[in-house]
């Protein structure tokens, strides 16, 4: 498979990229969930610095996935999809992006509006974002987890639309982002 993006398949580092975020996203979800059913204490604290730490290294890999894609050719989508498809896609698309930077950022404001130090697994403590402010930190607490909620429904209507390439419209827009699978180059598509 060939590192760098075709004009008809991702390449193996934006494939790698993506499910990497993927995997990320869903530990996100496990360790917040794991640290809201804790009472406060040492292990809370714990698994909101992981929490943290994955959600640094999400805004990371999403700031190399975006220079990535503007280094590479983007797989157009299919030129059989209805105007408002490409719409929803490209809506879609530009939304995980803002989310993707969003979320770890009001987490990172969060966390220093709450005076909580914001490190990376340990190795090196970043910067306070904005100053201590417990109204602040109460409106950055409500905006993430909207965003977080917000994210959640984005997904769900990415992976629909990339199941409906697969199983309904039978393209390769599934298949091009998969590892160890083939795509035939069809100009038709």
């Amino acid at each position: 498979m060939a590192l760098r993006n075709s004009t008809h398949r991702w390449g193996a580092v934006a494939q790698l990229l993506h499910w990497l975020i993927v995997a990320l996203i869903i530990v996100q979800v496990t360790l917040a969930g794991l640290a809201d059913d804790l009472p406060p204490g040492a292990r809370k604290l714990s698994l909101l610095a992981r929490h943290k730490s994955v959600g640094i290294t999400i805004l990371a890999l999403a700031i190399l996935r975006l220079a990535w894609r503007s280094l590479n050719p983007t797989p157009p989508l299919p030129t059989t999809l209805k105007p408002y498809q490409r719409r929803l896609a490209r809506f879609t698309h530009v939304m995980l992006y803002v989310l993707l930077f969003a979320m770890p950022l009001s987490g990172w404001m969060m966390s220093s509006a709450r005076g909580f130090p914001v490190s990376w697994f340990g190795f090196f403590q970043l910067p306070d974002l904005v100053p201590k402010n417990k109204a602040l930190y109460e409106a950055l607490l409500t905006t993430h987890g909207t965003l977080a909620c917000v994210l959640g429904a984005v997904v769900v209507l990415h992976v629909a639309g990339a199941l409906t390439h697969h199983f309904m419209l039978r393209d390769d827009v599934l298949r091009r982002m998969l590892p160890f699978t083939t795509t035939p180059h069809r100009p038709e598509q």
